[in-house]
């Protein structure tokens, strides 16, 4: 009571070296020296480990440039549209399943998608494919790289699988365009046992994090009555004006709908002759918004045009919804900045969000909704170049295409290795995609 207490060595309290090493028996002590010693060699072993698996992923891309170049043409040649991609669904199969990759096709029951499997249990990382073709315009939205790059990612990664654990899934996802596959495959189950998805979509700039839209398409038709145009008009009814009031309506309602939100459509059916009061139009709309709710509100505004001018012209209206929705992108950023960091280290100037807030749409929202996700881009042309147009094609076949798509399989392949080598990664890319789920890391 009252002393003045010192350590073994006759120091007080307040010496330094008694602060910084608490009182304990000397062997307590050698212990706790010797585990942070072992913690921190096992860091600098993480740290060395995944630098050379990635070493390793990147002389793998580059063994199979040669590969991936013929196959990304042979499909790029061949370009066939959603749910019918035979050809590019079977050379991926074939090419993956000669890689060591157990295949499955005709998954979920559609003829061309398939799921190409390498190693065991979780992690499991699934990097997607698409390689439908659009409409006279073939391969003019790059998917004929986006498969190749998938396929030569997954491929790189064996190593890394072989060295950590965990799996790679190689997902064939059909008819991205127009039908939305990959909202099939959500519903059906294909990533009930997937941790982690991504895929690169070539585009005129270098970003990580894309924005995606709610979306959804409408085929509308009316239905009136023929008649002589000069001869007996009255006896008409005019499916062709019910058409065009509706377009003119919607062009109306686009002043007054959020900046983001988009509706747009064409005309596919005007009538048979202009000698003859049309007795048939049709059209397909699409209507996209940023979230879901005010998508849902923006439908029932454009049926109102659509049922407007059927009450205007007598036509009878039917309209069909398509049968699945486009969710809004949710991008995982956890991981979106381990896939720009990796991007980065292969020379591009990466942006971690895309500054050109450009809107589309794509099916990878759906799959973002139920497990953590990243929909990048990759640059093959110049900005003036767009998406859906001729040039983009070409540029899908060039040399800066081919590029392009090497170091999408280069950036996923080590991003591949930061998600196996170690818990942490995952780890907080989970954690993200738990919080916003609401539903807490369990």
């Amino acid at each position: 009571m009252g002393r003045r207490s010192t350590g073994g060595n006759g120091t007080s309290p307040g010496d330094n070296q008694n602060r910084i090493r608490p009182h304990l028996p000397v062997l307590e002590w050698s212990a706790l020296l010797s585990y942070n010693g072992k913690l921190s060699l096992l860091k600098e072993t993480a740290i060395l480990d995944s630098k050379k698996l990635k070493e390793s992923a990147l002389a793998a891309v580059e063994s199979l440039r040669a590969d991936l170049h013929a196959l990304s043409l042979k499909i790029h040649g061949s370009p066939e549209l959603g749910f019918q991609e035979t050809g590019a669904a079977g050379w991926l199969s074939g090419f993956l399943e000669n890689q060591g990759f157990s295949v499955s096709r005709g998954i979920c029951d559609m003829p061309t998608a398939f799921r190409a499997s390498y190693g065991q249990g979780s992690p499991a990382i699934a990097v997607l494919a698409e390689y439908d073709a659009l409409p006279k315009l073939g391969h003019a939205c790059g998917h004929n790289l986006i498969c190749t790059g998938s396929a030569g990612a997954a491929v790189a990664s064996r190593g890394t699988v072989d060295e950590c654990g965990g799996s790679i899934k190689v997902i064939g996802t059909p008819a991205e365009e127009l039908y939305g596959g990959k909202i099939f495959l959500v519903e059906r189950g294909a990533f009930a046992d997937v941790d982690v998805a991504m895929m690169v979509h070539p585009g005129v700039i270098d970003a990580a994090a894309t924005r995606f839209l709610a979306c959804q398409t409408l085929d509308v038709e009316f239905f009136g009555k023929a008649a002589h145009a000069a001869a007996k008009p009255e006896e008409g009814v005019n499916a062709l004006e019910a058409m065009l009031l509706s377009y003119a309506g919607i062009n109306a309602l686009r002043q007054h709908i959020r900046q983001s939100a988009r509706i747009h459509g064409i005309i596919t059916d005007g009538g048979e002759a202009p000698n003859i009061v049309p007795a048939h139009s049709a059209g397909s709309f699409i209507v996209r918004a940023e979230d879901d709710p005010y998508l849902i509100e923006l439908e029932d505004r454009v049926m109102e045009c659509f049922r407007g001018a059927a009450a205007a012209t007598g036509a009878r209206l039917e309209y069909r919804w398509g049968e699945g929705r486009y969710a809004p992108m949710r991008n995982n950023l956890a991981l979106a900045k381990l896939f720009q960091n990796n991007m980065q280290s292969l020379g591009r100037n990466i942006y971690l969000h895309d500054p050109s807030r450009s809107y589309g749409s794509s099916d990878m929202g759906n799959v973002s909704q139920v497990v953590p996700a990243i929909h990048p881009s990759v640059a093959i042309a110049p900005r003036k170049v767009q998406l859906h147009s001729p040039e983009f094609a070409e540029a899908a076949a060039s040399g800066a295409g081919q590029r392009g798509m090497e170091d999408a399989a280069r950036a996923m392949a080590m991003t591949i290795v930061d998600l196996l080598s170690g818990p942490a990664g995952i780890e907080k890319v989970k954690a993200e995609f738990y919080r916003w789920k609401g539903e807490g890391q369990s």
